[in-house]
């Protein structure tokens, strides 16, 4: 009887332990692969309870949920020669769990690798520029580097590839700050020569329309004189208008000048005669053609006395060129 009892009680936990084996919960988001003796069997348990065989199968439960994976930050060289430092983030998932698990030893660690490889690939074949401001094309082709490899023979999908971030030289941020600042000023300058064109024209044309009328000038003096007293200013600026000014230069009298005809003979002819001692000949008006000048008077040369011979063989000094006074005069 004790015997019996013993032999009911073992049945009873071979089949708590049996029933155990054989009853599996595999997740919504898993797929359940089945290896019997060690062959897996064709197809996937879905979600919820199944049932093995409590001895020579055994289930293996695959995630097939999106996996973010932070892919470390790679160091390479552009295409243009710069050093940079970029890190990035592969969204996947398994799309075929028996590739997952037959074909790859792990497949996490072989995303990893394979995602490292073709980042630091990508950087070489791209330019710095394209990095920092085609982001969307640099991960496209990161994608497809990373998902031709992995889906057929693996059974993982790459959904998305994103850059994180690119780290640049310092060097370099400085360069690319100071180009920004100029282009900057270059676009500020260019609208402000717009702003003085478009207001130049502006201007322009008030002027044209005060000019056809007078009183619009009057009217924007007095509207100034208005916005300039308003400020509560000790100091009232009046200013004049420019045709105030041409009138009284317009009922101004013309100050006597020169003739146009005048030359000035007259006085040259006037400065010759007190030089010769003659009488100063009257001169023709100009522009009246056909009268002859004044003949100049000859002079009697018999009126001039002679030049004695002691001063002219008077000897001569070295330093100014002149008669010596204490020097002997022969045959005295």
């Amino acid at each position: 009887m004790v015997a019996l009892l013993v032999v009911l009680v073992v049945l009873v936990v071979a089949g708590l332990v049996a029933s155990a084996r054989a009853f599996k919960v595999v997740q919504q988001y898993e797929q359940g692969l089945i290896f019997r003796f060690g062959k897996v069997l064709p197809g996937t348990r879905g979600p919820g309870l199944t049932v093995i065989r409590p001895i020579g199968d055994r289930l293996q439960k695959v995630n097939m949920q999106i996996v973010a994976m932070a892919v470390p930050a790679q160091e390479g060289i552009t295409r243009d020669n710069v050093s940079v430092r970029v890190d990035a983030v592969v969204y996947f998932r398994v799309v075929d769990p028996i590739k997952a698990v037959v074909n790859v030893q792990n497949y996490m660690f072989a995303v990893s690798q394979q995602a490292q490889t073709s980042l630091r690939s990508i950087i070489g074949q791209s330019e710095m520029d394209q990095l920092l401001a085609e982001r969307d094309s640099v991960n496209r082709e990161l994608r497809r580097i990373i998902d031709e490899p992995t889906e057929g023979p693996w059974g993982i999908r790459v959904e998305r590839v994103e850059i994180k971030d690119v780290n640049l030289p310092e060097g370099m941020k400085r360069s690319m700050s100071r180009q920004a600042e100029a282009e900057r000023e270059r676009r500020a300058r260019i609208i402000t020569a717009d702003g003085e064109y478009q207001a130049s024209k502006r201007l322009a044309m008030a002027a044209n329309v005060m000019a056809r009328d007078p009183a619009a000038l009057q009217l924007r003096l007095l509207q100034t004189v208005v916005e300039v007293a308003s400020e509560r200013n000790s100091t009232l600026v009046m200013p004049v208008p420019v045709e105030l000014l041409r009138f009284f230069e317009r009922m101004a009298p013309a100050a006597p000048g020169p003739s146009p005809e005048d030359t000035g003979d007259a006085e040259v002819a006037e400065a010759e005669a007190e030089i010769s001692g003659a009488a100063v000949p009257e001169l023709a008006s100009p522009g009246a053609p056909g009268i002859p000048p004044a003949a100049v008077p000859e002079i009697d040369e018999s009126a001039i006395p002679p030049v004695p011979e002691e001063i002219v063989d008077a000897p001569m000094t070295a330093s100014d060129g002149q008669a010596d006074p204490q020097a002997e005069v022969p045959g005295s």
